[in-house]
């Protein structure tokens, strides 16, 4: 049995927030392998983690949404390898609140690029002779609220209102 309370034409009417994927790129990569040797213990990695917007000079609700992710792995004193990836996607937005906007930004459109970028970083140690590196997920709304936080506490300090 059939629901027929539904509109028959889905793009009348109210139509809610919506995010659409244009497209998706490598910005930047590089990888450095200036310790290649055989690793006998598990190495420490260092993961920095940046997510930045921008509207697109087109205009019309599109933005850039970048993803950086750098990851640079020590074995003692030796550093093992060092790469860095740019990723960054084509987002238009429509029917957003000015509200909406920056969390839309800054937690949705880079969730949706994380699972790519993080796929590329571990084909990117693998080609380079390493166990592949696969980044844990991430909590996009934990690292919003942090930066969200540490912009208010500077813009305190500054005397200035968040």
């Amino acid at each position: 049995m059939t629901d027929t309370s539904a509109p028959a034409n889905p793009t009348s009417g109210d139509r809610g927030p919506s995010l659409r994927v244009l497209g998706q790129y490598v910005k930047d990569l590089s990888f450095e392998n200036p310790g290649h040797a055989p690793v006998q213990t598990q190495p420490n990695i260092d993961l920095g983690i940046d997510v930045g917007a921008a509207p697109h000079v087109d205009g019309n609700g599109l933005f850039e949404v970048s993803l950086k992710l750098s990851a640079k792995a020590l074995s003692g004193e030796t550093t093992l390898f060092i790469t860095e990836l740019d990723y960054a996607g084509l987002f238009q937005l429509s029917n957003v609140t000015e509200k909406q906007i920056e969390p839309m930004l800054l937690i949705e459109c880079p969730r949706l690029l994380f699972p790519f970028a993080r796929r590329i970083i571990a084909e990117i140690t693998r080609e380079g002779g390493f166990p592949p590196l696969l980044i844990d997920p991430v909590d996009f709304v934990a690292l919003y609220q942090a930066q969200y936080r540490k912009a208010a506490e500077r813009a305190a300090g500054d005397g200035q209102p968040a």
